[in-house]
């Protein structure tokens, strides 16, 4: 599902469609990030690691192959499947801003579950401005900037800046190389 478009075909919308409800739902975002950091699982694997219900993982699995955002690697029972790569970039008509939706992100919004930290950073700034701390916690990870030019950026405190890149670093060392 890598694809940088402008154009308003279906299969640019639909991918939009798609990543808009991993983004919604984080119990999705995380079952999609679990396939990612695997590279294949079966849906049995997926609810011993993520402890979900039997009904819960297959409706889950189900609606990501639907999506497109997952696919099946072997049809033979148990089935195995993996995520799709994500990478599409979504321009605004209103302000020209640029919003680039990774498989990071996602993992990022799937562990809004699990860490207090990045919850509550999305409920302040939205999964937009959690894009941005991305953002800048890769580049904190490759030494580029601060937590202090981060909160002078956005305009923040530098304890909330420093929270934000530490609860984003796990997520920068799984998915960008070299970090």
């Amino acid at each position: 599902m890598s694809r940088t478009s402008n154009r308003a075909d279906g299969a640019v919308v639909r991918d939009f469609l798609s990543v808009a409800d991993l983004l919604e739902d984080p119990q999705l975002a995380r079952l999609y990030a679990a396939l990612a950091r695997s590279g294949e699982a079966t849906v049995q694997e997926l609810m011993t690691e993520l402890d979900l219900a039997q009904g819960t993982a297959y409706a889950y699995v189900n609606r990501l192959v639907d999506a497109g955002v997952i696919e099946t690697v072997r049809d033979e029972q148990p089935r195995t499947y993996a995520a799709c790569d994500i990478d599409l970039t979504l321009t605004s008509s209103e302000d020209a801003q640029e919003y680039t939706i990774t498989s990071a992100l996602v993992d990022a919004v799937g562990r809004r579950e699990t860490d207090d930290d990045i919850d509550t950073y999305i409920d302040r700034h939205g999964i937009d401005g959690l894009a941005t701390a991305l953002t800048y916690a890769v580049d904190r990870e490759r030494g580029e900037v601060t937590h202090r030019t981060m909160a002078d950026d956005l305009d923040m405190s530098p304890l909330a800046a420093e929270i934000i890149l530490q609860a984003l670093r796990p997520v920068v060392v799984e998915h960008f190389d070299g970090i």
